[in-house]
């Protein structure tokens, strides 16, 4: 489909902490710290609660924020609040200890993707063809220019010339392999496959990021709305009011109510992220169970805990070999503890009392620092909000400079959530938009 993720998504649009990018800036990558993202995010925005100093209006993008939904919704609210958290009506709106409805992605019931927002307005233009059906096998080569690529289609193989650079904006697991089917990649790797090296780069499908966490759930006693809309022989007709009117059960976000904390007793800013659904989900799937139980999943913002991914092939049809190595860090494995048990202490406030029951999963019997931790390792959680796999910066590690180009080779950059040297504190949905808004500028004013 056209629109990548943004496509299939739970549509929550968080941006980070603003450190996040500060970070960027100060770990070798000048001209993206929060100063220069804000106005990026702010240009493409147009959320419907208007226009401010954190917030922007008119841009391509639509941001919706959720109206209240319940009783079961607003006790959780009101749960965070009793924890300790300030209540905010834009999530984005404040960086310190939050809780409230996800902004999302959405206006008047439809999702509004990447595709929807900037690629349906720009389809006229004379200067522009969109292929579907075709797969990049490599990048093509004069010296150590990139000067175009090759694609593999129905119809056979094509070669596309570049009149000036090629654009890789694959994501984070499939830039690095076209990288490295390339030649561009750790040299030893390459050399080991029998790909010709145009250029020796050991970052390349190095420093892989995702979030990670758990899945928990817990019963509904009280015979809520959420209840009644989870009611098998509801369904088809809840299905069917959203096909006519927009609304209803299926119009939200994956999850509706978000909250940013310090899980950790020495986190200076929020490190971890809790995501409250109105549905529970299978165990060893992502199938939704459509019982009436509050579903929390819990995140770690910043991991430690870094994988790879890397070819294993020169065949650009198989797939690369993708090593997470979740929680592979001490420091991961017990923040995971921390967030547990702080979820398990704000789902335990009074408000929520009358309307939840026993803990489903992980279940009372998981309740040492060990057993979490096992248990995480065995059926966490991953966001899918990979990142950092051709990282911007300036040590050996780094595959971009500050502009998005390729190091050692020209005429060649990278533009996907691949480029983040760390991870930010959010879903990645909206970031990746706002740095290839950056991306834009960077090539509209220096070429």
């Amino acid at each position: 489909m056209l629109g990548g993720g943004s496509s299939i998504n739970g549509m929550a649009y968080v941006r980070g902490h603003p450190d996040d990018y500060d970070d960027w800036a100060s770990s070798g990558a000048p001209g993206w710290g929060w100063e220069n993202m804000l106005p990026c995010f702010k240009s493409m925005e147009d959320h419907e609660l208007g226009e401010t100093d954190a917030r922007g209006a008119g841009g391509p993008l639509h941001i919706s924020r959720r109206r209240r939904s319940g009783s079961l919704s607003e006790a959780l609210i009101q749960a965070g609040i009793s924890a300790g958290l300030s209540y905010c009506e834009d999530l984005n709106a404040f960086d310190g200890e939050r809780i409230g409805y996800f902004p999302a992605t959405i206006q008047h019931g439809r999702r509004v993707s990447a595709a929807r927002a900037f690629l349906a307005p720009a389809s006229g233009r004379p200067n522009l063809t969109v292929l579907t059906d075709t797969l990049v096998t490599r990048i093509v080569f004069d010296g150590t220019r990139a000067v175009g690529v090759t694609c593999g289609t129905n119809g056979g193989d094509r070669r596309f010339h570049a009149a000036r650079e090629v654009l890789l904006c694959a994501g984070a697991l499939q830039s690095p392999k076209i990288l490295q089917i390339s030649g561009i990649g750790p040299a030893s790797h390459l050399c080991s496959l029998g790909v010709p090296v145009v250029h020796d780069s050991p970052g390349v499908g190095s420093n892989l990021r995702d979030h990670w966490g758990m899945w928990m759930q817990y019963r509904v006693l009280r015979r809520t709305s959420l209840a009644r809309l989870c009611r098998s022989a509801g369904l088809p007709g809840r299905g069917l009011r959203y096909l006519i009117r927009r609304t209803g059960i299926w119009m939200g976000t994956g999850a509706e109510i978000g909250a940013f904390v310090k899980a950790g007793r020495d986190a200076r800013r929020p490190d971890a992220s809790l995501q409250f659904s109105p549905f529970s989900i299978m165990p060893g799937t992502v199938d939704s169970e459509w019982e009436p139980r509050l579903h929390c999943g819990t995140q770690l913002l910043r991991p430690e805990s870094h994988g790879s991914v890397m070819i294993r092939s020169p065949d650009p049809m198989v797939p690369p070999e993708v090593r997470a190595d979740f929680l592979s860090s001490e420091n991961d494995r017990r923040r995971i503890v921390d967030i547990v048990r702080y979820a398990r202490r704000l789902l335990r406030q009074p408000p929520l009392g009358p309307y939840l029951g026993e803990e489903i999963s992980p279940g009372v019997a998981v309740e040492t620092d060990e057993a979490i931790i096992d248990l995480c390792r065995r059926s966490g959680a991953t966001g899918a909000h990979y990142a950092g796999t051709c990282k911007m910066g300036q040590d050996r590690m780094a595959v971009l400079d500050e502009e998005l180009r390729v190091r050692g080779v020209s005429g060649l950059r990278v533009v996907d959530g691949s480029v983040m040297p760390t991870l930010v504190s959010a879903n990645t949905n909206g970031p990746i938009m706002a740095i290839a808004w950056r991306a834009a500028d960077l090539i509209l004013e220096r070429g």
